[in-house]
């Protein structure tokens, strides 16, 4: 339990030390912010710090800190080392900078922003990528809603109707998204997302509070426990740090962030909106994490098939009883919904960045939304209908996750390289995630890991990894030697 309560101390006091530190490198000043500049009613609209922060946590979060830490404890109490320091010195930096390098750029689109930043050709694989990456993410946050939604109601011992259908659920949510994509970020985000932001904060602080008064000895000691616990011998690296994402660093925070700079009154908001969001990201996936480590055996929780509604449930119930069962629900349901919806929103800024459309005309904007969710549609009921099975393709989503943070990091560190700042902040958990993403690239099964010479091949993927990380970093130097002898 010591292990754990230290880790919980070392990313508040990482908030207010090494994010203060972030925060005055990058130096915010006082001058007019996107949303007060441009102020459309639509897409940049001033809310208050304390709203924006609660949005920006359920931006990032849905249900990464929670299904992807539950599944890191796979490995032991050691994913809370990943969980803590990738917080305070990759994720927090990362989601700071992308949504401060935003700001800068009247609020571009991620894309736009590392385009400018490192090339031409880079901006137009990122414009693809994450077009791509958003609207695959929140189709998969449409289709697996409606399933657990059947389950409830199928649960309850109703056998047929409308309510048993998951074809009905998913029409449901994605008309819902349609709404959120189209109209005012503040009529429905800005309203209700704050409400399911506190229910993640609550349901967090609640299965912590009950597994250390109900069973907290029973929390494995890091201490004790500095090993690979993983009942399939998975190696740590690079597998535990693609397999937590959120919680520790993730690419989609940074397409999420953009939405969070149009909304910023004043720059000084970026420290608490984005490097403390992901800070008490850090906090709820090191609760669920630790929670999975008492109530779970690796064994169990393979065998459970990791993060999921299952594991959550009954960790959610047996340290809250009915009302955790309650807080449970409003997190396998309503958090990936909200992560959902502004997954296609952001899918919708990208392309309109893109392509230079205002979106302040109702034409204009439906031209996007329609396309975007319709394309959402066609994936999420050819999954229900059994057209298209894109299973193997989401499989890649926790590379491209991992990768695209990794870009965005380097972008960071060219911006602050640019600026005459200290570009180390980015630039060493950029070389970092390069590490990370080339090996797990190398020896992955649902990448080169599928041709049986490489899978899991150490010997191969270790080396590549760190030739790869270090070819980044002179990349970098190289290119950034004009703004560092300027």
């Amino acid at each position: 339990m010591f292990g754990f309560l230290l880790c919980l101390v070392i990313l508040i006091a990482g908030y207010f030390t090494y994010g203060k530190f972030v925060d005055n490198t990058f130096a915010p000043d006082d001058r007019e912010t996107p949303a007060v500049a441009i102020n459309d009613g639509v897409d940049y609209v001033v809310m208050p710090a304390w709203k924006l922060f609660l949005v920006q946590l359920l931006n990032i979060a849905g249900l990464g800190p929670i299904f992807g830490a539950i599944t890191g404890a796979m490995w032991g109490p050691i994913v809370f080392l990943w969980i803590t320091f990738g917080t305070i010195f990759a994720g927090g930096v990362h989601d700071y900078l992308s949504g401060m390098m935003s700001e800068r750029e009247n609020g571009a689109s991620i894309s736009e922003v590392t385009g400018r930043l490192l090339g031409p050709v880079m901006q137009n694989i990122m414009r693809v990528f994450c077009v791509i990456l958003l609207i695959m993410t929140g189709t998969v946050f449409a289709v697996g809603p409606a399933g657990l939604l059947k389950a409830l109601f199928t649960d309850t011992g109703m056998k047929s109707g409308i309510l048993v259908n998951s074809t009905f659920w998913l029409a449901v949510i994605l008309v819902y998204y349609f709404i959120a994509t189209f109209i005012s970020i503040d009529k429905i985000i800005g309203k209700i997302y704050p409400v399911f932001g506190v229910a993640l904060i609550v349901m967090a602080l609640g299965v912590g509070g009950g597994t250390l008064i109900l069973r907290g000895k029973d929390i494995p000691e890091l201490f004790t426990h500095f090993y690979n616990m993983h009942p399939a011998g998975k190696a740590v690296w690079s597998y535990m740090f693609i397999t937590v994402a959120c919680g520790a660093c993730s690419g989609f925070h940074s397409t999420q962030s953009p939405l969070m700079a149009r909304c910023m009154k004043s720059e000084r908001q970026g420290h608490f909106v984005f490097y403390g969001a992901m800070v008490a990201e850090g906090i709820i996936a090191l609760i669920w994490a630790a929670a999975a480590c008492t109530w779970y055996t690796g064994a169990d929780l393979l065998a459970a098939g990791g993060g999921n509604s299952t594991t959550v449930y009954f960790m959610s119930k047996s340290t809250m009883g009915g009302i955790g069962f309650v807080l449970a629900m409003l997190g396998v349901i309503a958090c990936p919904i909200t992560s959902g919806d502004t997954a296609f929103r952001s899918a919708r800024l990208t392309i309109c960045d893109w392509f230079k459309i205002d979106q302040q005309g109702y034409g204009k904007r439906l031209a996007v939304c329609i396309p975007v969710l319709g394309v959402g549609a066609l994936l999420g009921f050819g999954q229900t209908f059994g057209w298209l099975n894109y299973n193997v393709i989401w499989n890649y989503f926790a590379w491209s996750n991992q990768t695209l943070a990794m870009l965005v990091l380097w972008a960071g560190a060219m911006f602050l390289a640019k600026e005459k700042k200290n570009y180390w902040i980015a630039a060493v958990p950029a070389t970092f995630m390069s590490a990370v993403t080339s090996t797990y690239f190398m020896m992955a099964p649902e990448t080169l890991g599928h041709i049986k010479a490489l899978n899991d091949n150490h010997a191969v993927a270790y080396p590549v990894g760190i030739i790869f990380a270090a070819f980044c970093l002179c990349l970098f130097m190289v290119n950034s030697k004009k703004y560092r002898k300027a």
